[in-house]
């Protein structure tokens, strides 16, 4: 990208589509008219009519030579504040061609001196210096280039004055050059060194139209107006008629030039009100991208006083129209501005609040984390928001903050807003019931208060779902492992009444000598005896992703691979099984050792045994809406429940199904076992132990 490129968006035009072409042909009519005009006072030599007026000449001059150096200034000016070298090279095209036409006019004839050399060769001359500083404004300006030009400041300045010092002395000091000397009869001129400058004023009128198509700027149009006016008083100035009507139309076009550039620039001035940001659209890319950025962090340091307007009470005027050399009008339209985007500000981050309150209600965020993350941030929007909870029928404050006083429950149990000591008091509810108080800064528009009653919305809703998670947490983690808990909290549907057939692994364990030892000890030492098992071996089956579909007596029936679904099911099942009756052992251990201090009754405690078996099985939920288990049906819920009954206490019998999917293994193969209620024998192996990692 050039230095002066800007983005495809700002490079749209910005005239609608029917006023262009009509725009740029009266524009080009203005340029062409003058050169018609030579042509035919040069063509008709009697209506190139002569006038000579030494003191009109004179006196025009001046004029034009004033404005010309008051442009200049206020252009070196603008390049001084804005630090751009542009803007330098423009000022030095207005000040070189205002000196030279000043040392024309102070050679006008009967004023000073005579008619010499010098009043014929000033105005060319410095046109042709104007022409290459107009030339190097108008290129696309790299920032090496332009720190160069920078740099170079003095030095282009003190040329200038040298230049122009020398030229007037050697003009006006009678004898000293063939400048002071009397002109030639035909005239004189820098032949084709002013073809040289018509060529450049051309390029940089053409090169400063495309910056304006990129960064459409009356003061822009201006300009490239008096570059290509300048270019068509040095072809007037070619034809050396002096006094002629011919000879004075470069001196109207330079005069045009001029006061085009001081009438817009004058123009722009009473619609901002300042001359602080006059020749701006003239500016590098960089100058421009740095000044919006200042505007920019005006606007910020606007937006953000407005904001806390309260806090600081400065007027905006004071604290930025003199940081920034704005007017009265620019403050005030920059002061409504900031308002708006100040409002505008404040509802988009308090709805970025709301939308970000909603994010956090997600399953499995604890109650007290939720809430101090979702204080945080309404916080930093709202401003100072208060929340109570509902304790003992009182709403106690959640973290810093007074209480809500007592007259303010009762009417939020009704659902109704209460505002208290400059404070919007809303309720917080859980299941339709009073469960705290959101308390927020009081608003001062009727949108204020829909966010408020919004946002308090938002954190029943959050409240709610944690305190509804916690509780069907601990339920569902109750009855089945963490992974099918989450799995149909992700997919109730998978809850639903119906079954489906499923390859499962069935573990089916009782505890032998149940029967002997229940009757020989109290109901209360059965179930303690119950308990302490289950507890031991409830945990084995939930690690490994099992369900726990039932406890019938001493039996306990779970499932893998169902309702969730486990690649690996038969080894976590086995794996289960071993870690049940390590766990068992660790039991036994203890009972022995308490039984031995004399805690407990000296009685033979029962001892597990597993069976474990993989095939087909109808699995589902069997019940009816109000009440419903899950469960499975089949042939390999069967075989497993019967290869436990031939276990001996303290192992584990697999089937031959679940022997092929669990890989390496210690068995002990039992043969081919005849099973009540099987035609078929079923082949049946003792596991010892697991090799290796396959779940």
């Amino acid at each position: 990208m050039r230095p002066d490129d800007t983005p495809p968006a700002a490079r749209e035009s910005y005239l609608p589509s029917a006023t262009q072409p009509i725009r740029a042909v009266v524009w080009v009519l203005h340029l062409v008219l003058p050169l018609l005009g030579l042509w035919l006072l040069l063509a008709q030599p009697a209506l190139d009519v002569e006038w000579h007026d030494n003191p009109s000449h004179f006196a025009l001059i001046l004029v034009v030579a004033g404005v010309n150096v008051v442009l200049g200034g206020l252009v070196a000016r603008a390049s001084a504040r804005r630090g751009d070298a542009r803007l330098l090279l423009v000022s030095l095209v207005f000040l070189s061609s205002a000196g030279f036409f000043l040392l024309h006019g102070l050679t006008t004839p009967g004023i000073f001196v005579d008619l010499t050399l010098g009043f014929e060769l000033a105005q060319p001359v410095g046109l042709t210096i104007a022409s290459a500083f107009a030339f190097a404004s108008a290129l696309p300006l790299g920032a090496g280039a332009a720190r160069a030009v920078l740099r170079a400041r003095g030095a282009l300045w003190a040329g200038l004055a040298a230049v122009l010092t020398a030229f007037g002395v050697a003009c006006l000091a009678p004898g000293l050059t063939p400048l002071s000397g009397p002109l030639p009869p035909h005239g004189a001129g820098l032949g084709p060194f002013s073809l040289v400058g018509v060529g450049l004023y051309a390029a940089a009128a053409v090169m400063m139209f495309r910056l304006h198509r990129r960064r459409p700027a009356a003061v822009l149009i201006s300009l490239i107006t008096a570059y290509a006016l300048l270019a068509e008083a040095m072809v007037a100035g070619m034809s050396h008629r002096l006094w002629h009507l011919s000879w004075w139309m470069w001196h109207l076009l330079l005069t045009f030039a001029f006061l085009f550039v001081a009438y817009s620039a004058y123009l722009q001035f009473r619609r901002e009100g300042a001359a602080g940001g006059l020749f701006d659209a003239v500016a590098l890319s960089a100058t421009a991208r740095r000044v919006q950025a200042q505007y920019e962090e005006a606007l910020e340091e606007l937006v953000g006083h407005l904001r806390r307007r309260t806090e600081s009470g400065v007027p905006v005027a004071t604290r930025l129209a003199g940081r920034f050399r704005l007017t009265e009008g620019q403050a005030a339209v920059l002061d409504r501005a900031g308002a708006a985007l100040a409002a505008e500000r404040d509802l988009s981050e308090r709805l970025g609040a709301l939308a970000d309150v909603g994010r956090q209600t997600r399953v499995g965020r604890p109650e007290s984390e939720l809430l101090t993350h979702v204080l945080d941030r309404v916080r930093r929007a709202y401003g100072d928001v208060r929340l109570s909870l509902m304790r003992d029928g009182r709403l106690i404050p959640y973290g810093d903050g007074p209480p809500e006083p007592s007259h303010v429950a009762p009417a939020l149990a009704e659902g109704r807003m209460v505002l208290h000591d400059g404070r919007a008091v809303h309720p917080v509810t859980v299941k339709g019931r009073l469960a705290g108080a959101l308390s927020v800064p009081a608003g001062t528009t009727a949108q204020d208060e829909a966010l408020a009653a919004a946002l308090a919305g938002q954190v029943s809703i959050s409240l709610e779902n944690a305190r509804l998670y916690r509780e069907s947490n601990t339920l569902f983690r109750q009855y089945m492992s963490p992974d099918v808990a989450e799995s149909l909290l992700a997919d109730p549907g998978q809850a639903a009444l119906g079954g489906s057939l499923v390859e499962v692994t069935a573990l089916f364990a009782d505890l032998r000598g149940f029967t002997s030892f229940s009757e020989r000890v109290s109901p209360g030492e059965i179930v303690e005896m119950l308990n302490r098992y289950h507890s031991a071996a409830v945990p084995c089956v939930l690690g490994n992703g099992g369900t726990i579909v039932q406890f019938v007596g001493d039996a306990l029936l779970a499932l893998f691979n169902a309702p969730a679904r486990q690649e690996d099911h038969a080894a976590k099942a086995v794996r289960a099984a071993l870690e049940m009756q390590e766990a068992a052992a660790a039991v036994s251990r203890r009972v022995v050792s308490e039984q031995a201090a004399g805690r407990i009754p000296a009685v033979e405690w029962p001892t597990f045994r597993v069976g474990v078996n993989t095939g087909t099985a109808l699995v589902g939920n069997i019940g009816s809406p109000e009440f419903r288990g899950f469960n499975a049906m089949g042939d390999a819920v069967n075989v497993a429940a019967r290869l436990q009954a031939l276990a001996e206490p303290g192992t584990v019998v697999i089937g031959q199904a679940t022997r092929d999917l669990i890989g390496p293994a210690r068995v002990v193969p039992l043969g081919d076992l005849s099973l009540k209620g099987k035609a078929r024998t079923v082949r049946a192996y003792r596991l010892v132990a697991l090799e290796g990692s396959n779940g």
